[in-house]
């Protein structure tokens, strides 16, 4: 059975009816992973910053406030200097829109190499050698 002409009056606007949902929730997914993305790098920065203070011999109120200054808001900043190393890690974690229950947990670490007391002689390591 055939139909006539006007038998497909309406499709496109059916079609685009049922698209239209999937499209919004892809555009809000990849807005949303932009949004993660940003929050990481502030991670990152926020934990460069912590640990280049702290290696450097800063207080560790100071160091953590430095990287409180880079890091997302309500991040959680950890810092210890250890074997010869200052730690920091810095998590967070990045709604998925307005629903504070879907959230992603962003993570970043860096660590620097501890530096000696000012005016120290380096280690024979670190001389040149001739």
């Amino acid at each position: 059975m055939r139909c006539g002409p006007g038998a497909d009056r309406g499709s496109a606007t059916a079609e685009i009816a049922v698209a239209l949902p999937s499209l919004v929730l892809v555009l809000g997914l990849a807005v949303a992973t932009v949004h993660a993305a940003g929050a990481y790098i502030a991670c990152v920065d926020a934990a460069r910053v912590g640990a280049r203070a702290l290696a450097r011999g800063d207080p560790a109120e100071a160091a953590h406030a430095l990287a409180a200054e880079s890091a997302p808001e309500s991040a959680d900043i950890s810092l210890t200097a250890d074997s010869g190393f200052a730690r920091v890690r810095v998590a967070a974690r990045v709604p998925l829109g307005p629903w504070d229950d879907l959230a992603v947990p962003v993570i970043a670490r860096a660590a620097t190499p501890l530096e000696g007391e000012p005016g120290a002689a380096p280690p024979a390591a670190a001389l040149p050698h001739d």
